[in-house]
């Protein structure tokens, strides 16, 4: 960003690809969305509920009630009708904009001080008509709970580590967390949505990992 916030961050971890957007701020690194090469990404509100979530099978947008305003299936993947998907654009802050077309035309786009880059996040993954994907993972309150202040604890360290190793500066604030801790962030969130509880544990958890 123009503030020198990291904004886009592109990993590998093991055999797939993942695009992680962060907010433009200082001491903390709140995740925006996420895209996997395996076909599963994720948008988020600025107060941190689910917006756009998709996966192999297709998508679903949802409002900042929660409600689901618009659901789609990718062609090709049943022998059945399924429910096209009309294109999507929304904008995650005034820098970033996320564009969907089609499920290998998934585009990031980053604007600032007159110039932009384009990311294509989409990827052609195809769903036998036997298949299924797994069962979501489902956990309870106090597991849930225990995990998200496990990442809180180990973002705390991180951030000493860094004001021990610049002691008379404030450069310590901008250094981003390491990539494990926000992915970690990011699969208790998806946890959370799976998850049978209720939305006020939801957000406390969301406010744990986020602060």
């Amino acid at each position: 960003y123009p503030s020198g916030n990291l904004a886009i961050i592109v990993t590998r971890e093991r055999d797939q690809l993942i695009c992680t957007v962060q907010e433009d701020e200082l001491r903390t690194a709140k995740i925006r969305a996420l895209f996997q090469s395996d076909g599963r990404s994720t948008c988020y509100y600025p107060n941190g509920d689910e917006w756009i979530n998709m996966n192999i099978q297709g998508g679903q947008y949802l409002d900042q009630a929660g409600n689901r305003v618009r659901r789609w299936m990718w062609p090709n993947l049943s022998p059945g009708p399924h429910v096209p998907l009309s294109p999507i654009f929304i904008s995650l802050n005034r820098h970033v904009g996320v564009r969907i077309l089609a499920q290998d035309k998934i585009f990031v786009s980053f604007l600032a001080m007159g110039r932009q880059a384009k990311l294509n996040m989409g990827t052609k993954v195809q769903a036998s008509a036997a298949s299924q994907l797994p069962p979501p993972t489902r956990l309870g309150e106090d597991e849930l709970l225990l995990l998200a202040f496990r990442v809180r604890i180990l973002q705390l360290f991180d951030r000493m580590r860094g004001c021990l190793n610049f002691p008379s500066s404030e450069q310590w604030n901008k250094i981003q967390p390491p990539t494990y801790l926000m992915t970690q962030a990011v699969k208790i969130l998806e946890l959370c949505m799976a998850a049978d509880i209720s939305e006020e544990l939801r957000s406390s958890i969301r406010a744990i990992v986020n602060a």
